[in-house]
């Protein structure tokens, strides 16, 4: 059976292409040994250093060009890794403040030291890119410090901090420079009193009044962080909800969770404009609902409406290399219109996520180095960091209904959860919604404790076709919030045991 089996595999492996994609022989040029490199991966956040990793453990000779001085982009450096760091700190001396005293912890007069909570922050993040680093090493990556352009079909230049120019020579160039803050006429960033994520991760103190420009992910996290730390917490939304893209029901629930913990919400409302004075921010704003422009003042001010790809200074038009906007096009294989040229990450289609451009950044490498590597876009969870936390995979209800798709709805709530009940952290449910045809699961949307740890089931079982009996029929263990989920996928096929 094993020698068969044996056999199988190899004639199976014997008729799979041995590539899906190859480089045109025409797109190369006969370099130096000495100088020529398979790839330069220009960006070194999680989609190019990844990518760079991944192409030196293929076999193929790679360059990472990047000049920020550091590697891991904005999610390493000021995004992802750093706000979680501080969600954590602030949640950790929210809970001492308001909630060890229930169950018998006495622990006086809680105090936040500023100071210390950013020296542990950025001691993560210090180890984190020296990590990269030695990841480079390790994998025999070259590390271009300086700012990439792209000079010729197979020429990246490189500027560095003193404006001494590096030329290498490559077979393959790989895009992966990232975004940058999308910006708002009138509100003039001076990541002092105006800031972006960058600033707001940098408070010495904890603003009296802060006004959050946008609801999105990264206002409401960062929002959060300073709420429980005393702020008084403005969040001004263009749109009539909150974290757009989010399934409408648990956006509703969150917004009364939030609105519950102190922050304050003006929807529908337009910012025309901030103005930095003697006494602080003012920040002036117009209401869809019509009325008297209004003025909020503040101490600080956070800019968060999402962000941009950042492809200036690239040499994309010189090269014509195709863009849409700002996005550079590239087909299914992450490749540009011009042969040997890619893209990933934040600069093409699909969320702006750290993990989605570390999947392409695998991806295009096994495609350059003749593999198969894919990413299915509908399969990217994505996750919001406050407590409760919101996490999704696959469609939306709204999303459903726009496509005409017919589906089953299994909710359950943490209420009714034996682990969320023990430790009282019970705000919130799961979602699943799967289809009325044939009961494959098509989204899965949690709100509450450690919901960015449990939609990971979800993503698998997305990946794999499963259905929400498969789930439903799939041993949790007890007692644990994951049985929430079990409890809701038994609700889309049939009916929960706990609710």
């Amino acid at each position: 059976l094993t020698r068969a089996t044996s056999a199988m595999f190899k004639f199976c492996a014997s008729l799979r292409p041995r590539t899906s994609f190859r480089v045109p022989p025409r797109s190369l040029r006969a370099f130096s040994s000495a100088t020529q490199q398979d790839v330069v991966v220009i960006g070194g956040g999680p989609g190019g250093y990844v990518a760079a990793i991944k192409g030196a453990q293929l076999g193929l000779k790679v360059t990472c060009v990047e000049g920020r001085g550091k590697l891991g982009g904005t999610c390493l450096n000021v995004g992802c890794i750093p706000s979680k760091a501080l969600l954590h700190s602030s949640h950790m001396y929210h809970e001492a403040k308001h909630n060890f005293s229930k169950y018998g912890i006495e622990v006086g007069n809680v105090q936040m030291d500023i100071s210390k909570m950013l020296k542990a922050k950025n001691k993560s993040v210090s180890q984190l890119t020296g990590g990269i680093e030695m990841l480079f090493k390790k994998n025999k990556v070259s590390y271009s410090k300086g700012w990439g352009r792209i000079t010729g079909p197979n020429e990246v230049t490189v500027t560095g901090d003193d404006g001494k120019t590096e030329v290498l020579q490559t077979k393959n160039i790989v895009i992966a420079t990232g975004s940058s803050v999308a910006p708002l006429k009138g509100v003039e960033v001076d990541e002092k009193d105006i800031v972006s994520s960058t600033g707001a991760l940098e408070f010495t103190e904890v603003p009296k009044k802060l006004v959050v420009i946008g609801a999105g992910v990264i206002g409401l996290e960062l929002g959060s962080v300073w709420s429980r730390l005393g702020a008084e917490v403005t969040v001004i939304e263009f749109l009539d909800r909150i974290t757009p893209g989010v399934d409408l029901g648990v956006a509703k629930e969150f917004l009364k969770i939030l609105k519950k913990q102190g922050i304050k919400f003006k929807l529908k409302t337009k910012v025309t404009s901030a103005t930095v004075g003697a006494n602080g921010v003012s920040v002036s704003i117009d209401s869809a609902k019509g009325g008297k422009p209004e003025t909020i003042e503040a101490d600080k001010v956070l800019l968060s409406i999402g962000r941009i790809p950042h492809t200036e200074n690239l040499g994309l038009q010189e090269q014509g290399i195709k863009v849409d906007g700002l996005q550079v096009k590239t087909n299914e294989h992450w490749q540009t219109n011009i042969p040997g040229i890619f893209a990933v990450g934040d600069v093409v289609k699909g969320p702006q996520l750290a993990h989605k451009a570390e999947e392409e950044g695998i991806a295009v490498m096994e495609h350059i180095a003749g593999k198969g590597g894919h990413v299915n876009l509908d399969t990217i969870p994505s996750v919001i960091y406050t407590h409760p936390e919101v996490s999704q995979v696959g469609k939306t209800e709204e999303q459903l209904k726009d496509e005409n798709i017919a589906y089953n709805v299994g909710q359950f709530p943490f209420l009714a959860n034996s682990r969320a009940k023990t430790v009282d952290d019970y705000d919130g449910f799961v979602k699943i919604l799967a289809s009325k045809e044939d009961d494959r699961i098509l989204g899965i949307h949690i709100i509450g404790p450690d919901a960015g740890e449990l939609i990971h089931e979800g993503c698998l079982a997305m990946e794999y076709g499963a259905s929400s009996e498969d789930i439903a029929r799939t041993c949790h263990a007890h007692p644990t919030r994951g049985e929430a989920v079990k409890e809701a996928a038994m609700n889309a096929y049939d009916k929960a045991i706990h609710f």
